[in-house]
């Protein structure tokens, strides 16, 4: 299981504030047509979901990229807590919830990696980056305790069931 840091919350904390702030259209546009404005966090939150679940006991090469990423971006943001604002970083505790993935639930991630990697591929330059930035939220906030952290329960439960239920019927 990797764990994040201080650091790597506020990381994680900090790519959801740019996207969000990205996408705001407006109090008045989003009053207008909703939907349309709503549509466009999809990519995001679907490559942030993504992100998460390569943290749930994923080993492999996904797990090591997607460790190597929590990693760095602990030492990026313990590094920006202690010179940019003066604070002491520090070892957060990860959910007392942990929802490993099961056999199957890690083979849908296989295969949610080959996805995400097509629509990366798809998306072209501008979109692309909402998904790296989703997927890389993702894996920050993805083992942490807090809000973020609570959803990644239930997307290790979606993600075995559905594993689980494909492999079944084959």
């Amino acid at each position: 299981m990797n764990y994040v840091t201080l650091g790597g919350v506020t990381v994680g904390l900090c790519i959801l504030g740019y996207q969000l702030m990205s996408w705001w259209p407006g109090r008045k546009q989003l009053m207008k047509d909703p939907v349309k404005h709503a549509s466009k966090l999809l990519p995001f939150l679907a490559s942030w979901s993504y992100g998460c679940l390569t943290t749930l006991g994923i080993a492999g090469l996904i797990g090591t990229a997607s460790s190597a990423v929590l990693g760095l971006s602990n030492w990026l943001g313990d590094a920006a807590l202690v010179w940019g604002v003066g604070e002491q970083p520090g070892q957060l505790a990860a959910r007392a919830t942990f929802t490993p993935l099961t056999t199957p639930g890690a083979c849908l991630v296989l295969i949610l990696t080959c996805v995400f990697i097509a629509a990366v591929k798809k998306a072209g330059e501008e979109g692309a980056g909402d998904l790296k930035r989703g997927a890389w939220c993702g894996i920050c906030l993805g083992t942490s305790a807090g809000v973020a952290g609570f959803a990644a329960v239930p997307l290790a439960q979606a993600a075995n069931w559905v594993g689980d239920n494909v492999y079944e019927a084959v």
